[in-house]
């Protein structure tokens, strides 16, 4: 099914980092990569991960499998990116049908889902998932896309106001790994109360009627593959690919700054978690 390209205002397109970040951490990591698509540095940066967050495929796969969504349920993915996540439910549960949000959907995600045949049952739009709305859904997903919401408690009641009753969620976000440096607090550009640790990430699922039935926290080896394949894709396309010098110098910039960033502020300290949830909130009488 084609893309669905639905812009909303007028707001300049993210730096590639701060894109990167929005899918799996909202951090405030930048670059001065200015006149480059960032919609392609995005896509180029995920050439090796698609799944554009600190989580290896076989535990995706595992968390995925914690869903059990009914013959003909509806799923979600709020700030999907590449799409990895809903594809993976929608090839785990074949009586699924699927709906990606973001605002600059990948062309990638689409031919993958040729690729796997699930074409007639997803469809992607192109739009700001705080202000789409299309009835309630079975699962609801959201991986890192707190950004598209304004932060953590926003993005629950998004979630919340998305999810059936009764109904699944699959939430990741990031996490403070212990007491944060300075450093980290300088490279993530957001104050350290905004990020929970996660004892209070678990606290704030249940203030919002979300009771975890798994959960994963990404390891050091989960954050350095993502992160050096982030970087890395980017530097092997600009040294093979790049059509121009501005291309390569922009594309290798984004690399560098965002490699610095990560091993001189971040590393050993923001942690990723992902939970699968349950509704458990009172039914109204």
């Amino acid at each position: 099914m084609p893309v669905e390209r639905r812009r909303v205002g007028t707001k300049p397109l993210p730096t590639a980092s701060s894109r990167h970040q929005s899918r799996i951490a909202n951090s405030g990591w930048t670059t001065s990569v200015t006149s480059a698509d960032r919609s392609e540095i995005f896509d180029i940066a995920h050439l090796r991960h698609p799944i554009a967050a600190p989580v290896a495929p076989d535990r995706l796969r595992e968390l995925v499998g914690w869903l059990s969504p009914a013959v003909g349920a509806r799923a979600v993915d709020l700030g999907c990116g590449e799409g990895e996540w809903l594809q993976q439910v929608l090839l785990d549960h074949p009586a699924t049908t699927g709906v990606g949000i973001d605002p600059m959907l990948p062309a990638s995600a689409a031919r993958r889902t040729g690729e796997r045949g699930l074409t007639d049952r997803v469809r992607w739009i192109e739009t700001d998932a705080a202000t789409w709305n299309d009835g309630l859904f079975d699962v609801v997903l959201c991986v890192g896309a707190r950004h598209a919401f304004g932060g953590l408690a926003d993005m629950l009641v998004a979630v919340r106001q998305h999810l059936r009753p009764g109904g699944q969620a699959l939430i990741g976000e990031m996490i403070w790994e212990g007491t944060p440096s300075a450093a980290a607090l300088a490279a993530l550009g957001l104050p350290a109360d905004s990020v929970p640790d996660l004892a209070g990430l678990v606290q704030a699922f249940h203030r919002h009627g979300l009771e975890p039935s798994f959960g994963h926290v990404s390891t050091l080896t989960e954050w350095d593959d993502y992160e050096f394949s982030w970087t890395g894709s980017l530097v092997d396309w600009a040294v093979r690919s790049a059509p121009t010098v501005e291309d390569r110098n922009q594309a290798l910039t984004a690399a560098r700054e965002h490699r610095d960033t990560w091993l001189g502020g971040l590393r050993r300290e923001l942690g990723f978690a992902t939970f699968v949830l349950h509704d458990v909130a009172p039914v109204p009488v």
